[in-house]
């Protein structure tokens, strides 16, 4: 039976591809990975985390990066140091104030509401006055700085093939990218896609659909200054030169979240001469 690609288009003035994330360093990977591209053709679709992912999984995954993009590290740091409190930051303890509205509701009943105590129970602790100014600030020397680093890649661009037998599948993941039942976004919720995600199905298979198609339909395409843009294409299990990726999702149940490994090549993509641009469908 022949094969068709679904070419998805991924450019955003922002993107991040996570791999190992923690909560105080969030990492990026160079390129998007194949379980967050299921993901996001899982929520265009409108499937439920706990769905099975048989079919989307079975898709076969490659990414030609036109625009590699630069990285940028987002530094930040919460807590610790001086700052000055506003007026009602002194008299006003909302956590405090929430839980005992909390504890006189269960022995007074519903009547009693937590905005019968917002604004005056409890001020907050180590407050002090500025030397130079007088004004009252925050005294919590003490308490240690956060500091998390989150990455992202910068004016990127990528071109996504999504290979399988099945057209009509491949027909209902591009309406669906257009016509998203949930929010998209590249890696990250601050990461919204920039323009249309699909373009055309093609008969073939990622590596000749890949040489057949430009970013860009005109002479800034990637072909015309010389570039050789990388691609990585997913391969059978044991391909000679392959190399394993642990991003082959099985579930993104979040309480049996769980990948495996797959295989995949790594190659520069001559596009030929003869490439056509980018065709949008309507």
């Amino acid at each position: 039976m022949s094969r068709h690609v679904l070419l998805v288009r991924l450019a955003a003035p922002l993107q991040s591809w996570g791999v190992a994330s923690r909560f105080s360093y969030r990492d990026s990977h160079a390129r998007p990975t194949k379980s967050a591209i299921i993901g996001l053709c899982a929520a265009a679709l409108g499937r439920e985390r706990t769905a099975p992912l048989g079919d989307l999984a079975a898709l076969v995954f490659g990414v030609r990066a036109d625009h590699p993009g630069t990285p940028v590290r987002d530094y930040h740091t919460v807590g610790a140091g001086r700052f000055p409190l506003r007026p009602r930051d002194v008299i006003t303890d909302h956590r405090r104030a929430a839980a005992i509205a909390t504890s006189l509701e269960a022995a007074e009943g519903p009547g009693f509401g937590h905005h019968e105590l917002a604004g005056w129970y409890g001020a907050p602790k180590k407050i002090t006055a500025d030397s130079v100014s007088g004004t009252l600030v925050s005294a919590e020397l003490s308490r240690s700085a956060m500091i998390t680093e989150r990455w992202y890649l910068s004016d990127a661009a990528f071109v996504v093939g999504l290979e399988h037998q099945n057209r009509v599948l491949l027909e209902e993941i591009s309406y669906a990218l257009e016509h998203p039942k949930r929010l998209l976004w590249l890696g990250r919720k601050s990461c919204p896609p920039s323009g249309t995600l699909a373009a055309e199905i093609l008969p073939g298979t990622i590596a000749t659909v890949f040489a057949a198609k430009r970013l860009l339909p005109g002479p800034d395409g990637p072909d015309a200054s010389g570039r050789r843009p990388l691609a990585w294409i997913q391969a059978p299990s044991g391909t000679r030169g392959a190399l394993q990726v642990n991003d082959q999702p099985v579930s993104f149940d979040p309480a049996h979240r769980a990948h495996v490994t797959r295989w995949e090549t790594r190659t520069r993509i001559t596009i030929a001469p003869t490439a056509t641009g980018w065709d949008i469908i309507p």
